[in-house]
């Protein structure tokens, strides 16, 4: 088995931490958690438990902890990264499906879908997330030549040697879409996992004017087109409508 990092960003995750740590070490011996500026009682209930910790000292961003976790993976040398969410709304119990898929050897990328497989998926979220996630996967499929159902998912497997080339800036929760732009810029191989849809927290905040489903979808595609814009080898001939307004 490749030398895996699994890597878990936490924002007062106090709820969650310890039996979502306890459930990830059945399947991982090795990981992180990126703390991002937590203000409950997840500080010291990381302490307890045997995972190495990067702790910011104020909260900045999901997108500044994913590239975190890309640094200390590179930084450590390990083969692969998984990230995956501290909430229970990824599984534990779906880490041995990417290390099956990494073993496998045939993608630099292992996306999670919550869509690819209806008999997976689980019960629907809620209808704005869903109307977002459905557009975002349509610009990236129709822009990149990509074949995704899922854009959003936080639950992934990166080959870490793959990472060398990417210059990710984003601190917020758009980061995906520079991802996904600098992954077919790089010509990275995407593979999906069918993983389970679970909403725990329906009312999650996004912070602040991104709770707004109309303004999240307006930066999403601000943060798209603007990264696309600086790999013009991307255009394709049939251009979509995500980039314009």
């Amino acid at each position: 088995m490749p030398k895996t990092l699994v890597a878990i960003p936490v924002y007062n995750e106090q709820k969650y931490v310890e039996p979502v740590l306890s459930r990830v070490s059945a399947f991982a011996n090795d990981v992180l958690v990126v703390d991002d500026g937590s203000s409950d009682e997840t500080p010291t209930l990381l302490a307890k438990q045997p995972v190495d910790v990067i702790r910011h000292k104020t909260n900045l961003g999901y997108g500044r902890s994913i590239r975190d976790a890309f640094r200390w993976a590179q930084c450590y040398r390990y083969d692969w990264l998984i990230t995956m969410d501290c909430d229970e709304q990824h599984e534990p119990s779906s880490l041995p499906d990417f290390y099956n898929a990494i073993e496998q050897d045939g993608a630099d990328v292992l996306s999670g879908s919550r869509y690819l497989d209806p008999e997976v998926s689980g019960d629907p979220p809620p209808a704005d997330r869903r109307a977002i996630n459905t557009e975002v996967t349509r610009w990236v499929n129709e822009r990149l030549g990509l074949q995704i159902t899922d854009a959003f998912c936080g639950f992934k497997a990166y080959r870490v040697s793959a990472l060398k080339s990417f210059t990710l800036d984003v601190d917020g929760y758009a980061i995906p879409l520079q991802f996904w732009v600098q992954s077919a810029a790089a010509g990275l191989r995407v593979t999906e996992v069918p993983i389970r849809l679970i909403y725990n927290d329906p009312t999650r905040s996004f912070g602040g004017p991104l709770d707004d489903p109309t303004t999240r979808l307006d930066h999403y595609r601000e943060v798209f087109r603007d990264e696309i814009a600086k790999h013009p080898e991307l255009v394709r001939a049939s251009a979509c409508s995500c980039v314009a307004g």
